[in-house]
């Protein structure tokens, strides 16, 4: 028997239908610009109020744009007298791949600075992993554009295809 709905009605259900059994549409990847303006966000002073190890940790924190804007600097300094740890953290956008390109420094040594990390973004979230050889680490930077807010994640491999928590912070403009 034909079907009785208007040929128009009819390749908008059958349109419907597949998209349905489809699945799930990936999401757009955000263009450079999107990108590069989500680091934008992060320029500013800031405090980092969180976790490390499962220890309370405090860092000032003050981002800055450098290198003639291609990267965000993100200079960390714990708040103890003397300071314990300092790190400071390159973040740009590799126009050409579009993906994120991070260099993570710290007084720990120049060791721990090699490999550079690579990333993406999805909505307000920046996400990029260190495949360092003994054990790799997946930082997380979500932004909070109603509180003008920022949360850090850091994860390092459990070695069982897993992730384990090594630090979490709230960062707030001071």
């Amino acid at each position: 028997m034909p079907d009785p709905r208007p040929p128009t009605l009819r390749n908008c259900l059958l349109a419907l239908g597949l998209l349905g059994s489809a699945g799930a549409l990936p999401a757009q990847a955000p263009s450079v610009a999107a990108m590069d303006s989500l680091l934008g966000r992060m320029a500013g002073h800031w405090l980092m109020t969180g976790t490390v190890r499962g220890k309370p940790a405090t860092y000032r924190l003050d981002v800055e744009r450098v290198l003639r804007g291609r990267f965000i600097e993100l200079h960390m300094e714990d708040v103890s007298q003397p300071s314990a740890y300092e790190a400071r953290v390159f973040l740009g956008v590799d126009s050409a791949k579009a993906q994120y390109v991070a260099h993570w420094l710290d007084n720990t040594g120049a060791g721990y600075s090699i490999p550079h990390a690579t990333g993406d973004a999805r909505g307000d979230t920046i996400h990029v992993t260190f495949p360092y050889p003994e054990q790799a680490f997946s930082d997380t930077f979500v932004y909070d554009r109603s509180a003008d807010a920022w949360h850090f994640r850091l994860e390092a491999a459990d070695g069982h295809g897993g992730w384990t928590l090594f630090a979490e912070y709230r960062v707030h403009r001071r």
